[in-house]
């Protein structure tokens, strides 16, 4: 392919882009986004595709489609596909997660941006523009961390409004009244079992279990904070109230793999994240979890929220992250 050609192609999305977010910016009275399409953890990447076979592409690939930490199978952290500029139609326009790469001498500076809602409802795009292969492998580089966290917090935003629009109120009262705060719940998940200070919160289906654990116990310092004392109190918790099928069976903490321990804040609120895998006692069940830990304002009290998924026949990337984003809506009682 010429120059003369190329160049064309790759400012074909920018020009499009432009266009379309000097018209948003001045606003459309009455007009309605559609629903963004495309599937969740699902990434389209706007560049000619001799550029995301090259440096751009392979750099885009080893921090996108990276392995997704703590699952039991290899499984990118996203899906990505390539759409050349000149299929970018409007039935790519209105992906959920779009990346526009634009390489072309005529890019006035290296740069990068975010927009949002410029086509479909709750779509997030982020666009790099490069005067060259290397300023575009480099800027991507750079901004790895960037990258990863508008497109999960994009992911997460729109777990967690489908979850407030299709709650389940009640469920999540209850919780609130035992633990002093809740997640938003689907109305598909469901009360399982709960003691006084154990709820286990499902949505099951023939194939798949996605699941919610909320427990609480006294605070009595920081030398809780653990991992070793967390995964300690989570297999207490669990081989008391969560039976697998076999006789006399029970579900643990995977005994070979040490979960990810990190402290993270998110809303507000800081807790700490473990990322492992679960496994159980006398039977042949398992897969991946993702847990956070809080102490109450009070100082009361430490409180657990956990996901985890049992998927065997499927790939569990998108059902964990699923969970894990509920979990994620966690607030304390407006009365705490």
């Amino acid at each position: 392919m010429k120059r003369k050609n190329l160049t064309t192609l790759t400012l074909y999305v920018m020009t499009a882009f432009a266009l379309t977010a000097l018209h948003s910016c001045k606003g459309e009275p009455g007009k309605i986004l559609p629903p963004a399409s495309g599937k969740a953890g699902e990434i389209a990447v706007i560049s000619p595709r001799v550029h995301w076979e090259a440096e751009p592409g392979t750099t885009i690939r080893s921090i996108l489609a990276a392995e997704f930490a703590y699952l039991p199978q290899r499984e990118p952290t996203y899906t990505l596909f390539n759409v050349p500029p000149k299929s970018f139609n409007k039935v790519f326009q209105v992906h959920r997660n779009l990346l526009n790469i634009v390489i072309s001498d005529t890019v006035s500076s290296n740069r990068m941006g975010i927009s949002r809602d410029i086509w479909a409802k709750s779509q997030i795009m982020v666009s790099v523009y490069a005067k060259d292969v290397e300023s575009a492998a480099k800027m991507i580089s750079e901004n790895a961390e960037k990258l990863l966290s508008n497109y999960e917090t994009a992911e997460r935003n729109r777990v967690i409004n489908n979850a407030r629009n299709h709650a389940n109120p009640t469920l999540k009262k209850y919780v609130t009244a035992v633990v002093g705060g809740s997640p938003d719940f689907p109305r598909d998940f469901t009360e399982k079992m709960h003691t006084n200070n154990f709820f286990w919160i499902s949505y099951e289906t023939s194939y798949t279990n996605q699941g919610i654990f909320v427990y609480t116990f006294p605070y009595q310092g920081e030398w809780q904070l653990t991992a070793e004392y967390l995964v300690a109190k989570r297999n207490e918790f669990l081989k008391e109230n969560v039976p697998a099928t076999a006789e006399n069976s029970y579900m643990i903490t995977h005994p070979t793999a040490t979960p990810g321990f990190a402290i993270k804040e998110y809303n507000g609120l800081n807790f700490i994240e473990m990322r492992g895998l679960w496994d159980t006692q006398n039977d042949f069940m398992g897969g991946p979890f993702v847990s956070h830990t809080y102490v109450s304002p009070d100082n009361k009290n430490i409180v657990v929220l956990e996901g985890f998924v049992y998927a065997p026949k499927y790939e569990k990337r998108n059902y964990l992250r699923q969970v894990e984003y509920i979990i994620s809506s966690f607030e304390w009682s407006k009365g705490e």
